[in-house]
């Protein structure tokens, strides 16, 4: 059945081709399934965002917990950083809450608070402590090493 409507210009009835509409001459018109298409690839493109950054927020936090393994407990002490079990517990609580829920929601925005906390202070702090490589040196030298051995200043 065709569509009636009363043309801007000189107000005659005019029927739309095919059922479409009528429109004002000019003017850009979008139909339904072309809105819901772009709605759709937005909302993929928004949703595939989200998940490439839930799985990064996933990997950095378990990148804390094995880093949070792998350390020595008394270097934890040396630092004056809680102890080993204490961060274990806070960043496997962390990354299983990081795991489990949205992004979007409140808990995992804790969890990866208490990451980057570890990251940021207690990592490089333990990682002095224990000898973790600081500083681009190798082997551990001191400061004033050359590649050839020591540097004495000439004497």
């Amino acid at each position: 059945m065709p569509v009636r409507g009363l043309h801007p210009k000189n107000g005659i009835t005019v029927r739309a081709p095919w059922g479409c509409p009528v429109r004002e001459p000019g003017s850009v018109a979008t139909s339904w399934p072309v809105r819901q298409a772009v709605g759709t690839v937005l909302m993929q493109g928004f949703q595939g965002l989200m998940s490439l950054l839930s799985l990064a927020l996933i990997a950095l936090s378990g990148f804390a917990l094995v880093d949070a393994m792998i350390r020595r407990e008394d270097a934890y002490r040396a630092a004056d950083k809680q102890t080993k079990p204490f961060w274990l517990i806070i960043l496997a609580i962390g990354f299983v809450v990081i795991w489990l829920f949205p992004i979007m929601s409140f808990l995992p925005v804790i969890g990866l608070i208490a990451t980057i906390v570890y990251i940021v202070d207690v990592r490089p702090a333990v990682r002095q402590i224990s000898g973790g490589g600081g500083g681009g040196q190798r082997g551990g030298g001191s400061s004033s090493d050359g590649p050839y051995g020591p540097y004495n200043g000439g004497r």
